[in-house]
């Protein structure tokens, strides 16, 4: 038996969850901005599958771009004909064109049309390549959560996972539909205005593109003091999440122990961490609109001024001087646009950001060449040395040892962090040892595929679970292809054949997703039926029978213990009246197997389980006094 070991404690950064609970507590600012770059790039990869279709958007834009920005041009001619024609008229020289003037019109008419066509598809396709990219990101999602091993699942809230499977997903598909066609759009109509300005006048289009480093130095200020803000918005609406879904999971129990202003009072103050960084993120981009459009009017005065003072030399015409305040105008426009999209873009990267760490995260990895078959396996289990800690330099299962036969019954029990259910996830592969070995039919569990291991186990839990669904499908849900006649046996053998049947629609009643609608001893009884159809080599029990009033313990017991004939069972128990029975007792105490043997072995030794059963029998005799 090896030395005694350090204090039980949880898995490292573990959150505590339950009405109070929140997951935000305690979490720290974002210091600095996420690597933007970095995600550009995965972004860009993903984007890159799509190349086909994201270059027929780009030609699209192109072309739509072209017919918009030729129109000014073509706009000027005919002001310069109208103009010529009225000087003409007043020289008495002639009139104006007005055929001339009409065929202008219907060439920009049609230059606007088609240009609004070419938008509509490009917008069309570019949607569909953001639904394709957001559908693919949730089935790789989905996929990801069901390979990650259970330490992560320890370190995170419900909330902050569903966060990122919904208001990231969602934040990232509206950034690709609306941001990449804006940006696209907006680079090609200012290479395009750029050409048609120098075609015009070098002179002034010089000027026009001095307000460019200033435009820029603003970006890059707001730009780089935002981006933050928008990291922590989004990194805090996952914990404000995850609080609220916590309190409305338990609000029975919040209500009971009278704590709803302490639940308000909680979640007021990570909801002003949420609104302050909401605030300053929205406060800072929404200052770049008004400061480009405040430098854009500057640059429009300088080339009004330039425009006259050329016209009176006679170097440019009115509608020439007409056509370049159009597009120095329309100029400013796509900047302004990039700069009042740039908090979509920003919120973009930062929920794409979460995602792809989500999807980066260190998996539970098959790494056997030649796995061993469940075929034929029996339940026979040894632990031999078996070392282990949530935290490697701190071990709480100190040089485990025992040998489990086939068939037989047994009972793990110690006081509270004793380490009972860290053995069973040690069992099951939710964690691998740090040194030792566990072996099933002389095989390490490491041997195994872990979905392959798995199957030998049955489980039922203290926590139970069922989804919104029938009584049938739930019983079913571990074993998909069994008959009804094999369902209704296994619930009568968890003696919870009779209360289905006293339903209006017997096994075909709804569960609904919070299993609110039936007790939850019912619950229980169900979960045991479930696992009695699974039909396992091992079983394990954890606080099985917890929920369960005394007189419908006795009917699970009896019908467990048929159960149990010829499978290796574990029984985890703080109420040692319900293991007396078992082959064999291993009792434990700071992650050390103290003492072992059946219950009257142990109670003759009167050690640590006699002590731990007499207080239990004395907290009786005083409830009964």
């Amino acid at each position: 038996m090896s030395n005694k070991t350090e204090k039980m404690q949880k898995p490292p950064e573990m959150k505590q969850k339950g009405p109070m609970g929140g997951g935000a507590k305690g979490i720290a600012p974002v210091e600095k901005a996420k690597d933007i770059k970095g995600t550009t790039k995965k972004l860009a990869k993903m984007l890159s599958k799509y190349k086909i279709l994201v270059s027929i958007v780009l030609i699209f834009a192109v072309g739509s771009t072209i017919f918009s920005i030729v129109g000014p041009k073509i706009l000027g001619n005919a002001t310069t004909e109208i103009y010529t024609g009225l000087m003409n008229k007043i020289n008495g020289t002639g009139g104006i064109d007005f055929t001339k003037i009409g065929q202008i019109i219907l060439w920009v008419v049609g230059l606007y049309v088609a240009s609004a066509l070419f938008n509509l598809i490009q917008g069309y396709i570019m949607s569909g390549v953001a639904l394709k990219v957001t559908y693919n990101i949730r089935k790789d999602l989905i996929n990801k959560i069901n390979k990650l091993p259970m330490k992560y699942f320890d370190k995170k809230t419900n909330g902050e996972v569903l966060s990122i499977l919904t208001n990231d997903v969602d934040t990232l598909s509206a950034g690709l539909n609306q941001s990449i066609t804006q940006i696209i759009t907006s680079v090609c109509t200012i290479i395009g205005i750029l050409i048609m300005m120098f075609s015009i006048s070098w002179e002034m289009t010089i000027a026009s593109l001095l307000i460019l480093p200033i435009s820029a130095i603003i970006l890059k200020i707001v730009i780089g003091k935002s981006q933050k803000y928008f990291v922590e918005q989004q990194e805090y609406l996952g914990h404000v999440n995850g609080q609220v879904e916590e309190v409305y999971g338990g609000h029975n129990i919040v209500k009971v122990f009278g704590r709803e202003k302490e639940v308000i009072k909680e979640f007021e103050k990570e909801n002003k961490r949420l609104y302050k960084a909401g605030w300053r993120s929205q406060f800072l981009s929404g200052l770049m609109y008004p400061l480009m459009n405040f430098i854009g009017n500057v640059g429009y005065v300088l080339v009004a001024i330039l425009g006259g003072y050329f016209a009176v030399k006679g170097r440019i015409t009115v509608g020439n001087i007409q056509s370049f305040i159009q597009y120095n105008k329309q100029f400013t426009q796509p900047i302004g646009q990039v700069a009042q999209i740039s908090s979509t873009i920003q919120a973009m990267i930062a929920a794409a950001e979460r995602i792809f760490e989500f999807l980066e995260e260190k998996q539970e990895v098959e790494d056997i060449e030649n796995p061993v078959s469940i075929e034929g396996i029996k339940g026979n289990v040894k632990f031999e040395h078996v070392h282990f800690g949530y935290d490697p330099e701190k071990t709480i299962i100190n040089d485990f040892n025992s040998n489990i036969k086939d068939g037989q019954k047994i009972a793990i029990v110690g006081p509270t962090g004793a380490g009972k259910t860290t053995i069973v996830k040690l069992l099951m592969r939710f964690y691998d040892v740090n040194d030792g070995a566990i072996l099933i039919n002389g095989h390490n569990i490491k041997e195994f595929k872990r979905g392959e291991l798995r199957k030998l186990f049955g489980m039922v839990l203290q926590d139970t679970w069922l989804f919104g669904g029938t009584i049938r499908d739930n019983i079913k849900y571990s074993k998909p292809d069994a008959t009804d006649s094999e369902v209704i046996e296994a619930a009568k053998a968890a003696h919870v054949h009779h209360y289905i049947k006293t339903l209006s629609k017997g096994y075909d009643a709804v569960i609904n997703e919070e299993s609110n609608n039936i007790s939850a001893g019912q619950k229980q009884l169900l979960t045991i039926a479930r696992v009695i159809l699974a039909d396992p080599k091992i079983l394990i029990l954890d606080e099985a029978t917890s929920s369960i009033d005394t007189r419908t313990e006795q009917q699970i017991q009896s019908a467990m213990d048929n159960l149990m004939k010829g499978r290796t069972s574990f029984i985890i128990a703080h109420r040692l009246s319900t293991i007396k029975n078992a082959d064999l007792i291993l009792v434990m105490d700071k992650g050390d197997i103290v003492e072992q043997g059946t219950h009257e072995e142990l109670l003759k030794k009167d050690g640590f389980y006699a002590n731990l059963y007499n207080s239990q029998f004395e907290d009786c005799n005083d409830e009964i006094g």
